[in-house]
C-alpha cells in the first residue's frame, strides 16, 4: 500500500550525487524538473544474478547468430526458390524498410520535442478534475488525496469523484475523503453501475472549470502534475487536448507490473512524444488526461451514446473521445512531466484481459480515425497523423500475418527461423531497453530484453484475436468476487441517479 512518506521530491545533481530509488537521468536536454518515481529501487540492486543472466542470454544470442550466419543465409536463399518463400520475404523486407523509415522519423522528433513551461497561478484557467471509480475501495481515497495537494489555486480547483454503482465499500472512501479534505470533493453516486463512460459524463454535465482533467481512481499524481497538464492550453489556442505522462504505481506486485514500467515509458516518452510534434496524440490515457471544456460538452453526447455494430460502445471512452476532439481540428498533444502513476495488472490472466480490451479499441477507433484523417480535417498538415495511422494499421494486419507465416517456417526450420526470430527480438527490445537506459541509467532496463519474450511467447496471441472478436464490449476487469458489504446509506443529495443523464 502506498503511503504518503513514500512520494518525495529529489533534486538530481551528478550520476553519483543522489540515489534515492531509480536512478533519475541526469542527460535529460528537456529543460524541466525531473519527475519522481514511487517505491523505490532497481529490480537488479539485490538480484545482481538476474541483470548478468539476461546479459548473458543477448549476447549468447548475438554470438550464435555470428557463427551460424551462413546457415541462416543459406535458409534465406532456399526460401527464395519459392514462390510463397520469395513473397514472405520481400513483404518483410518491405515492412522492415517501412518500420525503420519511420522509426528514424520518430527519433528526430523525440529529440526535437519539448513539453510545455508551466504556467504561473494568474494564467492557470479553472480546472475540474474528474476521478470515476468503480469497485476501487480504498485506491480512491489516495487518488483523491494526492489532487487535493496539487499545486494549483484552490479557488481554481473542482474535484469531483463518482462511484459508479460500486459493490464494495468505494463509497465508503469516497465520503471520507470529501470529509477529510473538508469540501475540496464533490462526491457523486450512480444507484446501478453502468460504465465509465457514463460515470465521465456525470462529472462532465456537473464541470465548471474551463479544462476538464480525467483521472483513474487507482492512480496517484505528483503535487505539479496538474499544472504542468493544463499549460498546453494557455499557450496554444489550437490545443483541444493534451495527454499525461503514465508510469507503474505497483512495481512491488511482481516482474509484471516492472516489465510494464519499462513499455510504458516507451509507449509515453517515445511514442506519444514523436506523435506530440505532430500534434496528434493518437489516445489520451485514461490514467491522466486533459481537454478543453467546451470541446467536450460540444461532443459528450455523441460520445456517450456511441455504438458498435449496433451496441453501445462501452470500452476505448479515453481512444474515442481523442478522435472526436481531432476530427474537430484541434491539436493533441503530450505533456512529458504531468506524471501520473497508476495500478495495473500483476497476473497474466488480468494482464491478457486489460490488453484485449485495449486492442479491441484500437482496432475500433483505427476504423473512426480512417474516416477523418484522409481528409482535411484541420488547418495544417496532417501527414504526421496519417503515416502514424497507416503504420497502425500495418501493424494490425501485415505484421500478424507475417508472424504467422513465421510459425510456419518455424516448424520447418526450426533453428534458422527460431534464430532469426530470438535476433529480431533482441535488436527490437534493444531499441527500447537503450532509451530507458539513457534517460535513467537503470538496469531495469534490462526487463525490456525480458518483456519481448514473454510477449512473444504469451501475448503474440492478443492482437488477433482483438480483431477477431472486436465486436465484444465487456470490461473484462475490476470485477470483484468478495462478499458484497453493507451499502452505507446516501442522502438523495448525495445519490445521482443514472437515469436521470441522457445517454
Amino acid at each position: 500500500m502506498l503511503k504518503e512518506h513514500d512520494f518525495k521530491w529529489i533534486i538530481i545533481l551528478t550520476p553519483d550525487d543522489v540515489k534515492i530509488g531509480y536512478k533519475m537521468a541526469t542527460t535529460l536536454k528537456n529543460a524541466w524538473d525531473a519527475p519522481i518515481l514511487p517505491e523505490a529501487g532497481s529490480i537488479f540492486e539485490k538480484n545482481w544474478w538476474t541483470q548478468f543472466l539476461i546479459f548473458a542470454s543477448v549476447s549468447v544470442v548475438l554470438t550464435f547468430a555470428a557463427i551460424n550466419l551462413e546457415r541462416v543465409l543459406s535458409t534465406t536463399r532456399h526460401l527464395c526458390n519459392d514462390l510463397w518463400g520469395t513473397l514472405f520475404l520481400t513483404t518483410g523486407e518491405i515492412f522492415l524498410t517501412l518500420t525503420v523509415g519511420v522509426f528514424v522519423w520518430q527519433v528526430i522528433l523525440v529529440w526535437k520535442y519539448r513539453p510545455a513551461p508551466s504556467c504561473s497561478d494568474k494564467q492557470l484557467p479553472r480546472c475540474t478534475v474528474i476521478v470515476p471509480a468503480y469497485n476501487e475501495g480504498r485506491h480512491v481515497l489516495m487518488a483523491l488525496e494526492s489532487l487535493a495537494k496539487s499545486d494549483y489555486p484552490a479557488d481554481k480547483l473542482q474535484i469531483i469523484a463518482i462511484d459508479d454503482g460500486s459493490a464494495d465499500d468505494t463509497w465508503h472512501w469516497i465520503k471520507m475523503a470529501a470529509k477529510k479534505l473538508k469540501g475540496r470533493i464533490t462526491p457523486l453516486k450512480h444507484a446501478v453501475n453502468k460504465g465509465k463512460r457514463h460515470a465521465l459524463y456525470s462529472g462532465f454535465v456537473s464541470s465548471t472549470g474551463d479544462v476538464i482533467v480525467t483521472v483513474d481512481s487507482d492512480s496517484v499524481v505528483e503535487p505539479k502534475t496538474l499544472r504542468r497538464l493544463v499549460s498546453p492550453f494557455v499557450h496554444d489556442k489550437k490545443v483541444g487536448a493534451v495527454a499525461g505522462n503514465v508510469r507503474v504505481l505497483n512495481r512491488k506486485d511482481g516482474i509484471i507490473p516492472r516489465m510494464m514500467d519499462v513499455t510504458f515509458f516507451y509507449s509515453f516518452d517515445f511514442v506519444r512524444a514523436s506523435q506530440s510534434m505532430v500534434n496528434t496524440v493518437m489516445c489520451t490515457p485514461g490514467a491522466l488526461s486533459a481537454y478543453r471544456a467546451d470541446l467536450v460538452k460540444n461532443v459528450m453526447d455523441e460520445w456517450v451514446n456511441q455504438t458498435f455494430l449496433g451496441k453501445p460502445y462501452k470500452i476505448g471512452e479515453d481512444r474515442a473521445i481523442t478522435n472526436l476532439i481531432l476530427r474537430e481540428g484541434y491539436y493533441v498533444r503530450f505533456q512529458q512531466n504531468a506524471m501520473v502513476y497508476t495500478n495495473i495488472p500483476s497476473d497474466y490472466k488480468s494482464l491478457c484481459r486489460m490488453l484485449l480490451r485495449w486492442g479491441r479499441s484500437n482496432v475500433r477507433e483505427n476504423m473512426v480515425m480512417t474516416g477523418f484523417a484522409f481528409r482535411k480535417f484541420r488547418e495544417g498538415s496532417a501527414l504526421g497523423a496519417q503515416i502514424n495511422l497507416i503504420m497502425s494499421w500495418l501493424e494490425m494486419t501485415v505484421a500478424q500475418v507475417l508472424l504467422a507465416v513465421s510459425m510456419g517456417y518455424l516448424i520447418q526450420h526450426p533453428f534458422t527461423m527460431g534464430l532469426n526470430i530470438l535476433i529480431g527480438i533482441v535488436i527490437s527490445s534493444g531499441v527500447s531497453a537503450a532509451f530507458y537506459y539513457h534517460r535513467y541509467r537503470n538496469t531495469d532496463a534490462l526487463l525490456a530484453y525480458a518483456y519481448a519474450i514473454f510477449s512473444f511467447v504469451a501475448l503474440n496471441w492478443i492482437t488477433p484475436y482483438s480483431v477477431l472478436t472486436v465486436h465484444n464490449s465487456g470490461w473484462l476487469t475490476r470485477q470483484i468476487s468478495v462478499q458484497k458489504v453493507q451499502t452505507v446509506e446516501s442522502t438523495p443529495s448525495q445519490v445521482l441517479a443514472l437515469s436521470s443523464v441522457k445517454g
